[in-house]
């Protein structure tokens, strides 16, 4: 979360290509004769948002559906997520959020579930890099009695220590579960190459970190962090705008903070020096690489070019990088790459897993797209047919009010404008050849490039001509 939804969706393309079985016919079946011509491409339309900031600087936007399903939405985000965290406590942002939901000063966890049942409703708390975010959905008729739910767990968490322990315990749990996969181990590795210092490079949870939190320190991050000046709620669906403002003014109105607000999450790192790593994994029959580099914030110029010339290297099953490793070579289920704009920077990361006896072609035929998106230019018909993909899989999911206000409330995390939602289709539309070829050549340069490996140490061997791959710890 926390980057445009638009960009987790391709991203999330590529773990669901790498679990895809490999098709017994390779080659390409004959598209039937005489079909007609793509239609226009349509854009979502312009949306009309009424916005109103209360006295305590909350920002409140409404997108009134009356003609649509019986339903509510309400999305709270709120500044300070993982990039917030101290360098003690990485992750620590994914414990609060965790445990909001389980019990308020006026309702225990167990009373929490059970009105969410009874209103017809669900709540989900998500913690990103750039913000917290809670969302709410259910019946109209229920709207009063479940925003005033969300602003108690928003607002007034209880953080029993009985709630506190178990939920520490079963984040370290899942952190070793995690732990035993290597795409979690090449990309805690890799997040330290592209990112260095940075609070990005920070994200990644520590047994250490997890055990060390209290009860104590999580009332005090959530003072921090959960102010209305710092804070967005966005409501839609079955629900006239002035009643939604009323609603918010009644819920959230004597919302106050203390202190000074959050300082901004200092500038990412925009280049950094090429860098290698392997992690050992014994007995692997597969080696997981991954190569990246910083990007930019999803505020820059660059945005949408970017965007594009990604989904032609990587972002779906017909991209460069899957066509290359999968279709022609056989080296892998499925390989893709991801570019993931943030509120403070971003990054660009190729990924695969690949059998242990072809992982350094492998990383030869990836530097190889890599050079050649900067070298030569894409052809028309490549280029058309990646931006009707990217238009149909980004009307698909934003088909749904529920999904808009969640891209609002994202598009706001990282620094986006509302109009982005219905600017997205026009401008990927709008990008030509010689700026995905400029793309290229500015950020796929593979003298940029960092690698991660991770595998057994039989396949160090094929790495020599990419240089020294220095260990960076162990897998259990």
């Amino acid at each position: 979360m926390n980057a445009p939804p638009v960009s987790l969706f391709f991203s999330l393309l590529v773990p669901l290509l790498m679990a895809a079985p490999m098709s017994a016919d390779a080659d390409d079946a004959p598209l039937p004769k005489n079909l007609p011509a793509y239609g226009a491409e349509r854009s979502l339309p312009p949306l009309q948002i009424a916005q109103k900031t209360l006295p305590n600087g909350l920002n409140v936007w409404v997108l009134p559906r009356l003609d649509g399903p019986p339903k509510v939405h309400f999305v709270l985000a709120v500044r300070g997520g993982l990039a917030a965290d101290d360098f003690r406590h990485p992750g620590f942002a994914q414990l609060l959020a965790m445990l909001l939901k389980e019990g308020t000063v006026l309702r225990d966890s167990r009373r929490v579930a059970e009105d969410l049942q009874s209103y017809g409703a669900e709540i989900e708390v998500e913690a990103g890099n750039d913000g917290i975010v809670l969302t709410a959905s259910g019946l109209a008729s229920n709207s009063a009695k479940l925003i005033t739910l969300l602003s108690e767990i928003a607002l007034q968490p209880a953080f029993p220590p009985n709630e506190v322990d178990l939920a520490k315990l079963n984040s370290v749990q899942a952190l070793h579960v995690s732990q035993a996969e290597p795409g979690y181990l090449a990309q805690r590795a890799l997040a330290k190459l592209i990112y260095g210092g940075h609070p990005y490079g920070n994200t990644f949870a520590t047994d250490q970190a997890i055990l060390s939190v209290t009860p104590e320190l999580l009332h005090a991050e959530h003072a921090r962090r959960f102010r209305p000046d710092s804070a967005l709620l966005v409501i839609g669906g079955r629900i006239g705008k002035d009643a939604a403002f009323e609603m918010a003014e009644r819920v959230f109105g004597d919302w106050r903070a203390d202190g000074k607000p959050l300082p901004a999450t200092g500038n990412a790192p925009s280049a950094m020096p090429a860098a290698r790593a392997f992690v050992e994994r014994d007995g692997s029959v597969q080696s997981a690489i991954r190569i990246g580099r910083p990007a930019i914030a999803a505020n820059a110029a660059d945005y949408f070019p970017l965007t594009l010339t990604n989904a032609v290297l990587g972002g779906g099953f017909s991209s460069r990088l899957n066509q290359n490793l999968r279709e022609d070579k056989g080296y892998t289920y499925g390989a893709g790459s991801t570019f993931g704009p943030q509120r403070a920077g971003g990054s660009i990361v190729a990924s695969t897993n690949v059998r242990n006896e072809v992982t350094g072609a492998a990383i030869g035929e990836i530097v190889k797209e890599y050079t050649r998106l900067g070298n030569e230019p894409v052809s028309q018909a490549e280029l058309t047919q990646t931006k009707h993909y990217m238009a149909g899989g980004y009307l698909l999911l934003n088909q749904s009010l529920g999904n808009v206000i969640g891209t609002l409330a994202d598009f706001w995390l990282v620094g986006l404008p509302p109009q982005t939602l219905s600017d997205y289709v026009p401008k990927i539309q709008a990008v030509t050849a010689a700026q995905v070829q400029a793309m290229g050549k500015k950020y796929y340069a593979p003298g940029q490039l960092s690698i991660v490996v991770v595998g057994d140490d039989g396949v160090r061997e094929q790495l020599k001509s990419y240089g020294e791959f220095p260990a960076s710890g162990k897998s259990n």
